[in-house]
């Protein structure tokens, strides 16, 4: 395995974006339906509250910490009680880490509700603060030019990110690649309703991805700025997450210039597409593939691990934070989708985002010890099994 940094104040990864407070209310007893506990005028009494960091920055870059990845945090937070309180819940985590977090006094920080009941999907509650007014001149290029990864997360709910095109957004991350750092890029699902979930995503797209190495949303919000009628549809139920889908939707991405695109699918699993481009391969930073040939033109899916679900929140994050580490660690596709599916099965064991995560060798340990995936609930026509790993029609080893 590529060994990671190991000198003294150095790190791997920033990780860089969207930040916030978690407020999680715990719920004991049976399981209950949302319609059951969100009643108006009526009294649910819950558990104990987690409060925790949020957001991509808190989610991923913590992920990456505790899978031991050298990382620094580079979100923005106000100078109130809610912003004092993300810094001093990072500083317990390691001082390090806030290194390059953004202050903005006169600005209020940015919270979260979590209603994440066992069993049922989450709902939030969100205030943006400090994340709307997030630019290119925040980021600190003195300290991604120390970092291999620049990962970004949450444009939907950073205001200046989505606006005018996406122009801030992709100037940004046209200055970070210019330092030679391997830029990720991960999305959240815009409100419907809000100004996000309004505009027109095909052009914030096309002028971001060709800054744009790794880029890894999830199935429902690239296909919400992709088709909002196919959109509708699959949230109706009236259509399907299959095969066809995952690789139209990725190949319009790579077209774009991503040169790897995952797609997160829930309890599904993980769906990996890359550039049948070895130069573009070998170009996708200093994280990219050692064995840049062995990447390109490939098309994979790893379902999801067995686990007891305790809660959701940040299991996206962590499995984009396990897919970096093996990344980092020199794996080959097939088993960097693997390892980000395990980090993500650590990460829904705990209600919060990262608690339940373990060291890396411990997740490689318990992947090796025979720990037994889903079978695929998707319709894969034309994939072959190969292992615990789907092979589309499309990878160039599909023969």
């Amino acid at each position: 395995m590529k060994p990671l940094t190991s000198n003294s104040g150095a790190y791997d990864v920033v990780a860089a974006g969207h930040v916030c407070v978690d407020i999680i209310p715990t719920f004991e007893g049976p399981e209950r339906p949302l319609s059951e506990i969100l009643i108006p005028g009526k009294l649910t009494q819950t558990g104990p509250c987690i409060a925790t960091t949020g957001g991509s920055v808190s989610n991923t870059g913590l992920a990456l910490h505790r899978l031991g990845v050298p990382v620094r945090l580079m979100g923005k937070v106000g100078g109130d009680l809610f912003g004092q309180a993300l810094i001093d819940l990072l500083n317990a985590r390691d001082p390090a880490l806030t290194e390059g977090m953004i202050r903005a006094p006169q600005e209020p920080s940015s919270y979260t509700i979590v209603i994440n009941p066992p069993g049922v999907d989450r709902v939030f509650l969100h205030s943006p603060g400090p994340n709307d007014t997030y630019g290119a001149a925040d980021v600190r290029l003195d300290v991604v030019a120390g970092a291999r990864v620049f990962h970004f997360g949450y444009p939907p709910i950073m205001r200046r990110m989505f606006l005018d095109g996406g122009s801030e957004l992709a100037a940004m991350l046209k200055m970070v690649r210019a330092t030679g750092v391997t830029v990720s890029l991960d999305m959240s699902y815009p409100d419907p309703l809000s100004e996000a979930g309004r505009i027109d995503w095909l052009p914030v797209l096309r002028n971001a991805l060709p800054f744009v190495d790794l880029f890894s949303p999830s199935i429902d919000e690239i296909v919400y700025m992709l088709d909002r009628p196919r959109s509708n549809a699959l949230r109706a139920g009236e259509a399907p997450v299959d095969g066809v889908l995952l690789s139209a939707t990725a190949q319009r991405l790579l077209d774009f210039g991503a040169a790897i695109v995952l797609l997160k699918l829930g309890d599904q699993g993980l769906y990996l597409r890359t550039r049948n481009d070895v130069a573009r391969i070998a170009a996708a930073g200093r994280a990219h593939p050692a064995d840049a040939a062995a990447w390109a033109g490939r098309e994979l899916l790893s379902t999801c691990f067995n686990v007891h679900v305790g809660g959701t929140t940040g299991s996206g994050d962590s499995t984009i934070a396990g897919f970096i580490t093996g990344l980092l660690h020199g794996l080959a596709p097939e088993d960097a989708i693997t390892a980000a599916v395990a980090v993500g099965a650590h990460s829904v064991e705990a209600p919060d985002a990262s608690s339940g995560i373990m060291p890396w060798a411990q997740v490689q340990a318990r992947i090796a010890g025979g720990w037994a995936r889903h079978a695929p609930a998707l319709v894969l026509d034309g994939w072959r099994q190969q292992g615990g790993i789907w092979i589309g029609p499309h990878d160039r080893h599909a023969a």
